[in-house]
């Protein structure tokens, strides 16, 4: 790797850490409605009492007894009484058994023997964090730096949500315009760890923004002419109750398209881009129109896949809904007509929307940024 480019992976990796460390100093949104502040710890299940807990056909209800032993912190070791409450909902019911570790929850910030601990769930961080390991160990082993890149911007977007677009939603900020500066912004950023400041990362990130952009208006128009309020997101009513009655609905709706459509819109930007950059290194006397000729038949083959990877992805999140659909035997105007049905077509078809624009976009630009100033010489100059 050449010597300034090292310099800058080094710089710009300071500066992410800069910006996520101001983004964590950031002041969250009032708190109306807290969880389980106290006590908190990690333990396992060594005795099940169920002669509370009926049984209703495939639901479960009442108050199942535990005893637990912490596996975790300063009370390693003791054993507790802990209860759980089943709601016959088995979404969130969670019906444990001898040797299933959970974590243990309590109001007060210390627990004495003889209090009884509230089983909250199963203790699902420690796979968690193996499996995102993982990851991070094959993504940097396939993609060398490249790869600790991505997994750079990765970690930096999961800090840019949590940290930035949520807690200003619930300030009321307008939701579709700030997720799409947002995602402008990390953008820039993830164009910048894969590519570097050169002329494809520029060209890729104008081609992104062009196509998310386009997707911003499209996805306000169809979401108002279809009457879709944006209630179909999950947990949006119980935010509502929750302390936040002017959200509005609609408007987080379609921030959450751009939001899930931004990143095949980045990775078809990048490939044309970069796609362009090859054939520009390779065919030096190539002209400015057969490059772009050449960019658009990458795309025309890349959107076909991509706009498929999103109908599955958002039909994948539905698939219940669709099997009960069949069970009833529903006519395709009563499926089409169906509010969550609605949502999820408009996601599909406004993510495609982007996809189809971005790559006519990004091809004219490639065109010109590689063409400008003469046969590029080396990749370090793309």
């Amino acid at each position: 790797m050449p010597r300034h480019n090292l310099k800058h992976n080094v710089c710009f990796f300071a500066l992410l850490l800069v910006l996520s460390g101001l983004l964590f100093l950031l002041p969250g949104p009032p708190v109306v409605a807290s969880g389980v502040s106290g006590f908190r710890a990690k333990a396992i299940v060594t005795e099940t009492d169920n002669s509370n807990v009926e049984q209703h056909g495939l639901v479960r209800f009442g108050s199942q007894r535990l005893k637990v032993r912490i596996t975790g912190g300063p009370m390693k070791g003791e054993g507790f009484s802990a209860g759980n409450e089943l709601r016959a909902q088995l979404e969130f019911d969670n019906f444990y058994e001898v040797g299933d570790r959970v974590v243990v929850v309590s109001p007060k910030p210390q627990v004495v023997q003889g209090d009884v601990l509230t089983v909250q769930s199963y203790a699902r961080s420690g796979w968690t964090f193996a499996l995102f390991g993982i990851f991070c160990i094959l993504l940097c082993i396939f993609g060398r730096l490249t790869g600790f890149n991505a997994l750079l911007s990765f970690v930096f977007s999961c800090i840019l949500i949590w940290k930035a677009i949520i807690p200003l939603l619930l300030r009321g900020w307008p939701a579709s315009w700030t997720i799409f500066g947002c995602v402008v912004f990390l953008t820039a950023v993830i164009m910048y760890l894969v590519a570097g400041f050169t002329r494809c990362g520029v060209c890729a990130f104008l081609g992104a923004c062009s196509g998310i952009f386009v997707g911003l208006f499209t996805a306000h128009f169809f979401s108002w002419v279809l009457n879709i309020n944006g209630a179909v997101l999950p947990y949006s009513q119980t935010l509502i109750y929750t302390g936040y009655p002017s959200l509005d609905l609609r408007d987080i709706f379609v921030g959450a398209m751009i939001l899930a459509s931004s990143g095949a819109v980045m990775d078809l930007g990048m490939d044309i881009a970069s796609g362009q950059q090859e054939v520009a290194l390779h065919h030096p006397g190539i002209s400015r129109w057969d490059l772009i000729a050449s960019g658009l038949r990458m795309g025309r083959k890349v959107v076909g896949t991509m706009t498929t990877t999103l109908l599955l992805a958002y039909s994948g999140g539905y698939i219940t809904l669709l099997m009960m659909f069949m069970v009833q035997n529903s006519t395709p105007w009563e499926i089409i007509n169906n509010p969550l049905v609605a949502a999820e077509i408009v996601k599909t078809l406004i993510g495609s929307f982007s996809l189809v624009l971005v790559a006519p976009a990004t091809a004219f630009l490639g065109g010109w940024f590689f063409r400008t100033s003469g046969a590029p010489t080396s990749r370090s100059e793309t």
